[in-house]
């Protein structure tokens, strides 16, 4: 829950300690961070003598310099830090101690900016939390490690493979030190492994309501960039950096609950029905109907195309299954324990915003939850071995294949505007209408090497 309030005694409390704890770690700066309309995070380090201040009065920053915000005219806004988002920065040592929060954005007039990542998040989770629901989620970050040889190209720093383990392996180290410093800011990892390309690994973190969760999403991808930054590598997020492999991606496992969290909304004691509720089946329903128009959010970047291609473990074709793999929507065995009931989108990549991505996840799970759309029967063949016939006789589409054909079915959504809201819908779309133009003018060495000679 927002805790931003002034009338609010638990918000005062929240700020009296964290204020508290301040200066008994005699913390010197504090990082107030956000996202732009990309998830680009975004921060600047102000002085811990003026947080108390700022917590009350907030930070004044140039909107217009941020991408996705606003125009010239529109430039002054204001930053307003969450208390529940403290906390110190572990790899700063304690002679420096800083430590950041997460910020929501403002008017001058103090009133919410509409296109605020993070505000187009909570108005979601407030729909959610009128039809007596809490939205849970939980993503699985891909993410590869690299280093540079002397000219400056990138490549995978390992030769290992999926689940690999070698005795004082690489990559294994750096994610134990990216578990260690998740668990300083009070994230839980379940999971962390090597993944299928060389180079690429995952760490998964345990579910919560969505604005915890999209707020340890961009803070996971911080962390996972200052440890290979550390050891003198980068970590990229990029949805595929190397041709003929696995690309990244971002698979998000969703549920509803009770308020009270008491109940996973999404069980069922049918066992003939996996053990998932009819409220799952239209939540599917409604992801399903909306996976078109939501590409462009979920996979926002010229690049993320190249991963959504068969035959690397990347959906393309708009269907749902158990067991199987190829569709865009899974539900995992999860063994009929309630509290695990749920199920995956797959075509999210991890290079995107997450305040957006599971705003509109959210919204089109309400919608088919609302209208009860009925997702039809799963899916459990191959898709990607099914012919044109075959799939257009289960009436399976295909997510688009570009940026391009994304951002034209945003346009013409009238969900999609209604998701983001009329200034981001509009910011959104310019956004990525520029970074798509500046792609397709470019000329890649692929291309000079195939045609120059041959043309």
């Amino acid at each position: 829950m927002h805790l931003r309030n002034f009338k609010n005694a638990l918000w005062k409390k929240k700020v009296n300690e964290i204020v508290k704890k301040i200066e008994e770690s005699q913390i010197k700066f504090v990082r107030l961070q956000f996202t732009d309309i990309n998830g680009i995070l975004k921060s600047v380090a102000v002085s811990s003598k003026n947080i108390e201040s700022i917590f009350e009065n907030g930070q004044s920053f140039d909107g217009s310099s941020i991408t996705g915000f606003g125009s010239i005219e529109e430039s002054d806004m204001v930053l307003f830090p969450d208390p529940s988002t403290f906390a110190e920065l572990p790899w700063r040592p304690r002679e420096k101690s800083s430590c950041r929060l997460i910020c929501d954005i403002y008017t001058p007039d103090y009133k919410r900016f509409e296109a605020d990542p993070r505000y187009i998040l909570e108005r979601a989770l407030s729909k959610s939390r009128g039809a007596g629901m809490e939205y849970m989620c939980a993503p699985e970050l891909e993410f590869f490690f690299v280093k540079e040889d002397s000219g400056g190209a990138p490549s995978p720093i390992d030769l290992a493979g999926y689940f690999d383990y070698h005795p004082g392996d690489l990559t294994d180290d750096l994610r134990r030190e990216i578990a260690d410093f998740a668990e300083a800011f009070g994230i839980e990892i379940e999971l962390s492994h090597h993944e299928v390309a060389t180079g690429q690994n995952e760490i998964d973190f345990k579910y919560d309501e969505g604005l915890v969760t999209a707020d340890r999403s961009i803070t996971m991808k911080m962390i996972t960039k200052v440890v290979a930054a550390k050891n003198g590598y980068i970590a990229t997020y990029m949805p595929k950096p190397f041709f003929g492999v696995n690309g990244s991606g971002m698979h998000t496992h969703q549920s509803f609950w009770s308020l009270d969290f008491k109940k996973n909304l999404f069980y069922s004691k049918d066992e003939s029905k996996g053990h998932m509720s009819d409220l799952a089946r239209y939540a599917i329903g409604g992801q399903l109907a909306h996976g078109r128009e939501m590409s462009g959010v979920l996979a926002s970047w010229p690049n993320s195309y190249k991963r959504l291609v068969p035959g690397y473990e990347a959906p393309v074709y708009i269907a749902w299954a158990h067991k199987n793999r190829s569709p865009l929507i899974r539900i995992p065995n999860f063994g009929g324990r309630r509290n695990a009931a749920r199920f995956e989108i797959r075509c999210p990549d991890p290079a995107g915003n997450p305040y957006l991505q599971f705003a509109v996840l959210c919204l089109a799970a309400l919608d088919g939850i609302r209208k009860k759309i009925d997702p039809g029967p799963p899916t459990e063949l191959n898709v990607y071995k099914m012919n044109y016939d075959e799939r257009r006789a289960k009436k399976i589409v295909a997510l688009p294949e570009s940026l391009k054909e994304a951002l034209d079915e945003i346009e013409k959504s009238g969900f999609m505007k209604e998701a983001l809201g009329d200034t981001a819908f509009e910011n959104y779309l310019s956004v990525k209408r520029k970074e798509w133009d500046l792609y397709r003018m470019q000329v890649t060495n692929w291309e000079v090497e195939r045609y120059i000679k041959r043309l």
